[in-house]
């Protein structure tokens, strides 16, 4: 069994628990296995490339790509439409590009939260011209609420209401990311 976090890990802001670390962890473990049995067949043919969307997939992926079995490239890209703020502007900005090319390679996109769709969307359009053997979403949220266009989440950890979360990668302003849970701000 895990240990608790340390108490300087816990913090004195109004968040209230929407998933806990346990869960996420059980989560995360069946997602690997899934993603370990959907490309096992691939993963001799081509190589698989797995894309953490900097900064809020970093954790998901970190302990994702630890239950996949098989041999996988790691790569981050970069990409906001959100600043500083809780809600998303619209505009969609690549900050950071991955490093090699994914021509003929079976591609995971790893994201931490899929709302409008509108920049998972444009990210997935956007590696498509690429021309990867494969693209693949996997996602550890979904607002489906939120929605205003159709993404399809091919690895989902969890759908949740419209609050604005944080912990587990997801952040408000950059903070909270290294909260052990997701919460919800109780006052947004």
């Amino acid at each position: 069994m895990a240990s608790a976090p340390p108490s300087w890990n816990r913090t004195q802001e109004p968040f209230a628990e929407l998933i806990s670390a346990e869960a996420i962890a059980a989560r995360v473990a069946e997602l690997g296995k899934q993603i370990t049995e959907d490309y096992r067949p691939l993963v001799e043919k081509a190589d698989v490339v797995v894309i953490g969307v900097l900064k809020g997939s970093v954790i998901f992926m970190a302990d994702l790509v630890r239950h996949v079995a098989l041999p996988v490239k790691l790569e981050f890209i970069g990409i906001s439409s959100y600043g500083d703020e809780t809600v998303s502007s619209g505009v969609v900005q690549i900050t950071q590009d991955v490093s090699k090319p994914l021509e003929g390679k079976h591609v995971i996109v790893v994201e931490d939260i899929v709302d409008t769709g509108h920049t998972v969307h444009y990210l997935m359009e956007n590696l498509a011209t690429r021309r990867p053997a494969s693209i693949k979403l996997a996602a550890l949220l979904h607002k489906p609420e939120r929605s205003e266009r159709e993404v399809k989440i091919d690895y989902l950890g969890f759908t949740i209401p419209n609050k604005f979360v944080v912990g587990y990668g997801l952040d408000a302003a950059q903070l909270w990311r290294n909260l052990p849970y997701i919460g919800y701000i109780t006052n947004a």
